[in-house]
């Protein structure tokens, strides 16, 4: 074991997971088939909109942003999980702690900011559709995703940063995968400091995109309100899987921030898992299935690509 007030610990250990047996052959199967389907979705989405020159609008580039960064969660923490279930012992050298931290944390900030453009780009469809082409341009369009993917990049290795160069008293984990809360919760020393950075960073990364959305759903429901029937029609279409994947992705965080704050020891811990996991291994899926059936173009391009005919 490491010993307590050692200045940095070689490796943690995960306190959630428990012995169930045989039955971790049966967990694995479905994990690794559910890990599988992931990413056979999101990469056909993306190859249908990059073959498909008829999709090069931003709308859809920013929904292939959001596939590649669903294959990019899922991998920073699938994989990992389906050691662990097969593991014996669970632990983790710290080095890809932080890694798997990072991977995540970034994760959830893509997909955040990310969903904040594309209301973005919804709102200027929708009131300003004259005008659009000339605002939404390709150069845009690129610097609006370099920035959605680069800004979290760095906003995270800040505390990723303070984090692996605390003092701990510890070296356990009680989750299925590794977090930044748990860890500085293992603290010797004072961490105002990255408590201070982690208001500042959540700031940023929830309450600015939070309030983006909020302002361009509040104009796009003035113009449905006041405008024709294909207007309404036009934002119904479009906005409804983009409000269903963010409302997914909200309830998620929502489940994750609770069960990390406050005391959950009367909940079972199957339930208590269920809710650390959700927004990680849900929205993955949600977001293909949910773009893929309701928008038209997407639908029938993926059936001509699966089956070889409109």
């Amino acid at each position: 074991m490491i010993m307590i007030n050692s200045t940095q610990v070689s490796y943690f250990t995960f306190g959630a997971y428990f012995n169930i047996g045989l039955f971790k052959y049966f967990l694995f199967l479905i994990i690794m088939c559910f890990y599988a389907l992931i990413l056979c979705a999101n990469v056909l989405l993306i190859v249908v909109i990059c073959m498909n020159r008829s999709l090069h609008e931003p709308m859809y580039l920013f929904l292939c942003s959001l596939f590649v960064n669903e294959l990019y969660g899922s991998t920073g923490l699938f994989p990992f999980l389906l050691v662990q279930i097969l593991s014996d012992i669970h632990t983790i050298y710290a080095p890809f702690c932080f890694l798997q931290i990072f991977c995540l944390y970034t994760y959830a900030s893509i997909q955040f900011i990310n969903l904040s453009v594309m209301s973005y780009d919804r709102y200027l469809a929708i009131c300003y559709p004259l005008q659009y082409n000339t605002r939404m341009t390709s150069n845009m369009v690129a610097v609006l995703i370099v920035l959605t993917w680069l800004f979290p990049f760095f906003a995270t290795a800040v505390p990723i940063f303070l984090s692996s160069s605390l003092q701990l008293c510890g070296n356990i984990i009680n989750k299925v995968y590794c977090n930044n809360y748990y860890v500085v919760k293992l603290a010797c020393a004072a961490t105002t400091v990255n408590n201070i950075y982690g208001l500042f960073n959540t700031c940023l990364v929830i309450f600015g995109p939070l309030i983006l959305i909020l302002y361009t759903y509040v104009k796009i429901l003035k113009v449905c309100y006041s405008g024709s029937k294909q207007t309404r029609q036009k934002a119904v279409s479009t906005c409804t899987p983009h409000l269903a994947s963010l409302l997914n992705f909200s309830f998620g965080g929502f489940f994750e921030i609770v069960q990390s704050r406050f005391d959950m020891s009367s909940v079972p811990m199957m339930l208590h898992i269920f809710m650390s996991l959700y927004f990680l291994t849900c929205q993955p899926i949600f977001n293909p299935l949910m773009y893929g059936l309701q928008m038209s173009k997407i639908r029938s391009l993926c059936k001509s690509l699966v089956f070889g005919k409109m």
